[in-house]
């Protein structure tokens, strides 16, 4: 289906639910744009509901999306918010529809958003995360959304991540484990989820897997199986549960004829 025909199925009606006819269109402010083929009622048209249509018209009238900046429609605020001049979009941090404030965590730039990493709505905040200077994530560590603090997981200075090591959520803590680094990466094997644990089987020293070579999860002895060598190995082989000798034996196998290169 082409970028022409979605949408078309969909009437032609203003934000307040009234249909568009011929007397809206002659009453519109860009009436001449009409005359001119610039825009089209049903396809590219800011007086519609839809938001598709508004962002058509705004990408081919772009110098028009400033005087549009206070509509009473909030699509069109946030659409005019794309491609407005950015001098323009300080007033609408503070906009009451979170769909506009999102356009403008896009695009504000770095000193203004700062301002915006207390905003009240997480999907504003989620974005926020994502664009800011990663010396400025300090404060989102404590955010009360699990996602906003996975994404501080992922982009925080590596000397923070610890803080993260204790978050309440599974995914914050998944997210911290694969980046934190010694000496922190041994509370890893302390943690309650075997999931985190498991991390830590995957990123730990090899001649440190014994540490886990007890843990009460098998998926935690099996990714310690692939990796481990010597006595690990010999331990895992009398593994209570198969998957986990199997793969013991397939890493002892492999191993073998380094072993004998090194000993012959």
């Amino acid at each position: 289906m082409s970028e022409d025909s979605l949408g078309n199925d969909i009437p032609c009606m203003d934000w307040q639910g009234v249909p568009i006819t011929a007397a809206t269109c002659a009453a519109c402010p860009h009436a001449a744009l009409q005359r001119e083929g610039g825009c089209m009622p049903g396809r590219s048209c800011m007086q519609d509901v839809y938001a598709r249509r508004i962002d058509r018209f705004f990408r081919t009238h772009r110098a028009l999306a400033n005087g549009h900046l206070a509509h009473p429609y909030f699509e069109v605020r946030a659409i005019a918010a794309r491609h407005a001049d950015l001098f323009r979009l300080p007033p609408l941090m503070q906009d009451p529809d979170e769909t506009v404030r999102l356009q403008v965590a896009l695009r504000v730039p770095q000193r203004l958003l700062l301002a915006m990493r207390a905003d009240p709505h997480r999907e504003v905040r989620i974005r926020v995360a994502h664009r800011i200077d990663t010396a400025e994530l300090r404060p989102l560590i404590d955010d009360p959304d699990y996602q906003v603090r996975c994404i501080v997981a992922q982009r925080l200075p590596e000397a923070l991540l610890p803080r993260l090591l204790d978050d309440a959520d599974l995914q914050v803590r998944m997210e911290a484990a694969r980046r934190v680094a010694m000496p922190a990466m041994w509370r890893l094997l302390q943690d309650r989820a075997p999931e985190v644990r498991r991390i830590a089987a995957k990123r730990l020293p090899a001649v440190s897997l014994g540490l886990l070579a007890h843990d009460p999860d098998w998926t935690v002895r099996w990714e310690v199986a692939g990796r481990a060598a010597g006595p690990v190995l010999e331990l895992l082989l009398r593994d209570a549960e198969a998957e986990v000798r199997t793969r013991a034996a397939e890493s002892l196998a492999a191993q073998r004829p380094a072993l004998e290169t090194v000993h012959g």
